[in-house]
């Protein structure tokens, strides 16, 4: 597959050094700062490419998608920060008859940390003796606050128990590829669940997956649809 990477930040580099380990083609890398507002992603830049990977920025990522689908390509997205502007995405998507999945953490491990979140508040619920928050922490770099993760984590846990608020308490510090936790706290006791991230190289993975999986499927997919094996 000739993948077109869309961003060369650090989640860029990453992606890249992916799509090569596991033998596919990097047949072009286009950064923010020849792309404002998408001008670089033209049919004659992007001839022969199967597919685009797309981490840039929240500012930059509507327009980049925007154009991709405009020009056929299938676009897996793991910016965050746009999400506000979600549903005329889909709309765009699904009218042009696109191709796009999207997904605020494209670790496996993060939607296991999900699904048991999810659990455990469900157990919680009706027991106003526990607090129950979550904190998340990132790179000195990372642009958005909360994590795009850690709202779609909170959005999980209200699914399960709309009695509490589960407010996300967010660090910004240094060199952290990402930490999300639930924490639980009652009198004489707490649990805390948390997901660690040793090195982004597990979200370009997922997204080199995912890319895989959405080459040759029409439609607007989640991350949790690769992963439910869904084929709608």
């Amino acid at each position: 597959m000739r993948i077109a990477v869309i961003g060369t930040g650090k989640m860029g580099a990453a992606v890249a050094r992916e799509v090569i380990r596991v033998g596919h083609t990097v047949a072009v890398e286009i950064g923010g700062g020849e792309n404002r507002r998408g001008e670089a992603l033209t049919s004659a830049r992007l001839a022969g490419v199967d597919l685009a990977i797309e981490f840039s920025r929240p500012d930059a990522a509507v327009a980049n998608l925007t154009r991709l689908v405009e020009l056929g390509l299938p676009v897996v997205t793991g910016t965050t920060g746009w999400y506000h502007q979600l549903a005329s995405v889909e709309t765009m998507v699904r009218a042009t008859n696109g191709s796009l999945l999207y997904g605020p953490n494209f670790s496996i491990g993060a939607a296991l940390f999900q699904e048991t979140a999810k659990a455990l508040a469900a157990r919680l619920a009706g027991r106003p003796e526990f607090d129950c928050a979550i904190s998340e922490a990132h790179h000195r770099e990372k642009r958005d606050a909360p994590s795009g993760t850690a709202t779609a984590l909170r959005q999980a846990l209200l699914g399960a128990d709309r009695s509490r608020q589960y407010p996300i308490v967010s660090t910004r510090l240094g060199w952290i590829p990402g930490t999300h936790a639930v924490l639980a706290d009652g009198l004489f006791e707490s649990i805390h669940l948390t997901h660690t991230v040793r090195d982004r190289a597990v979200f370009a993975q997922g997204a080199v997956v995912a890319a895989e999986w959405l080459l040759g499927r029409p439609g607007w997919f989640h991350f949790d649809d690769l992963l439910e094996g869904a084929s709608r």
